[in-house]
């Protein structure tokens, strides 16, 4: 049995708005206003290592009301102050309190 690479690129991003319960139209703006990770690929497919960056973004623009500026600059601050290790600690901690808020808390952001 193979193991999984969780940074090949295989995943649209319609199949990451399923998973996050979040409108396309939002991630595809999010996508837009570059917040989430860069994509030579024409297809814009994202690896299950991405789907963390999305979430936390996702969540910074739909729970925590961030606009697009202060999210670029916290990715950022995520992408040049911290090493791997801690990032990704840092993104499951996130992932752990997304997890416990429910999606009837969350509202949609249709404009950043």
């Amino acid at each position: 049995m193979a193991l999984l690479d969780n940074n090949k690129d295989v995943l649209p991003l319609a199949s990451i708005a399923e998973i996050l319960n979040a409108k396309i139209r939002t991630l595809r703006m999010y996508e837009d206003k570059g917040l989430l990770p860069k994509k030579k690929d024409s297809k814009k497919l994202y690896s299950i290592s991405d789907i963390k960056i999305v979430a936390f973004v996702h969540y910074l623009a739909s729970v925590k009301k961030i606009n697009a500026n202060g999210i670029k600059y916290i990715i950022e601050m995520l992408n040049t102050n911290m090493d791997e290790k801690n990032r990704e600690e840092f993104l499951v901690t996130v992932e752990e309190k997304m997890e416990k808020i429910s999606t009837s808390d969350i509202n949609e952001v249709e404009i950043i």
